[in-house]
């Protein structure tokens, strides 16, 4: 089936939702925050994705068979906003693209770099039909330039199906200049925090493939019982396999996962399955985003359990991964393309899951 393809303005969104596109059981629908940001929340059956596609198509929300997914914050909306910390409350978005993570010292990037609140130059919709069924799509894309730096032009999309309760955002990266180019991208899903869920990944929870982040950020104040709380988990972090310790993550707690290859499908796959017996699921291509990041804080102001960020490398700042050899070139006139699948699973889907995931381990001690 041919691509249909929809231009938007900023003129469509008004504050009263309204339903744009409808195909089959899909649709799209376009509002406008009372804090004037643009949304489009694209919906299905089971549940629905809304998208900011002008600040750097941040997902900002989701949502399946009642199950809301997103983090929790002192956000009730998107706010207008230059840099990430000014309305940090969503699910998912775009970190990098030519310096990423935490600035230290030597750096002078913003929280994460240039792409998570970019304005974009267009936005707008498709929707179509594969092998794999019919899906819906919000597009968008910002040709960045920078006197006497870089040009590159961002194409992110976000895809749902007409009968799933997962989606894909994507992140296409051309360096339209001749000269090779920094890239360091990580996409920053920030799941809900679930007290008491449990972590399942294809990896041991021992500390050669869950490393502790010792090294404490400029942003958090440690006390010697956080140091101290620090270095128990570095020697055995599979304490927190399980979200049962919620005081525990205030401040925040991060972990680097290692020794990740791809499944029989080709991709890394991670599970926070809650008490329910329902839960989160994200995966991806490995071996395109090789690094996997854990980030979990729980406080009066933010919940969050981001328990598989995907990225090509680690958020210690540019000047700091630039060290260790994480930051990747982008040759001249050449691009990349990062997807992440992430969403819901029930309970009897999540069990299924639950034991594709665990194979890979048993495979390690035999």
């Amino acid at each position: 089936m041919p691509t249909t393809e929809l231009s938007l303005e900023r003129g469509f969104f008004g504050e009263a939702e309204r339903v744009i596109l409808r195909v089959g059981a899909l649709t799209a629908s376009l509002f406008r925050y009372h804090t004037g940001v643009e949304a489009i929340r694209i919906a299905n059956p089971r549940g629905h994705v809304v998208v900011l596609p002008y600040m750097g198509q941040m997902v900002w929300s989701a949502a399946f068979d009642g199950v809301d997914l997103a983090m929790g914050s002192m956000f009730d909306a998107p706010r207008p906003a230059r840099t990430i910390v000014e309305t940090y409350g969503c699910l998912a978005y775009h970190a990098g693209l030519l310096r990423n993570g935490v600035p230290g010292a030597g750096d002078t990037h913003p929280l994460h770099g240039e792409m998570p609140c970019m304005p974009m130059d267009k936005a707008g919709l498709e929707h179509g039909s594969d092998s794999a069924g019919a899906w819906i799509a919000v597009t968008g894309e910002r040709d960045y330039a920078m006197g006497f730096g870089a040009h590159y032009r961002a194409t992110p999309r976000v895809v749902l199906r007409a009968d799933a309760a997962t989606f894909d955002i994507v992140m296409n990266v051309e360096n339209l200049s001749a000269a090779p180019m920094d890239l360091m991208y990580i996409a920053h899903v920030n799941f809900a925090f679930a007290e008491g869920a449990r972590v399942v990944q294809p990896v041991p929870f021992d500390p050669a493939h869950v490393v502790t982040r010792t090294a404490v950020p400029g942003h958090v104040t440690p006390t010697e019982d956080y140091r101290a709380f620090l270095t128990e988990l570095a020697a055995d972090p599979a304490r927190m396999e399980v979200l049962d310790e919620p005081a525990r993550y205030d401040p925040e707690q991060v972990f680097y996962i290692k020794g990740l290859e791809p499944g029989a499908d080709g991709l890394a796959h991670f599970m926070l399955v809650r008490r329910e017996g329902d839960g989160f699921t994200i995966c991806y291509d490995p071996v395109a985003m090789p690094h996997t990041i854990r980030w979990i804080l729980a406080n009066s102001d933010q919940r969050v359990a981001a328990f598989a960020m995907p990225g090509t490398c680690e958020p210690e700042g540019y000047t700091a991964e630039k060290r260790k050899g994480h930051v990747r070139t982008l040759d001249g006139e050449a691009s990349e393309t990062f997807t992440t699948r992430l969403g819901y699973v029930d309970a009897a889907a999540a069990t299924a899951l639950a034991k594709t995931i665990a194979q890979p381990r048993k495979d390690a001690r035999t």
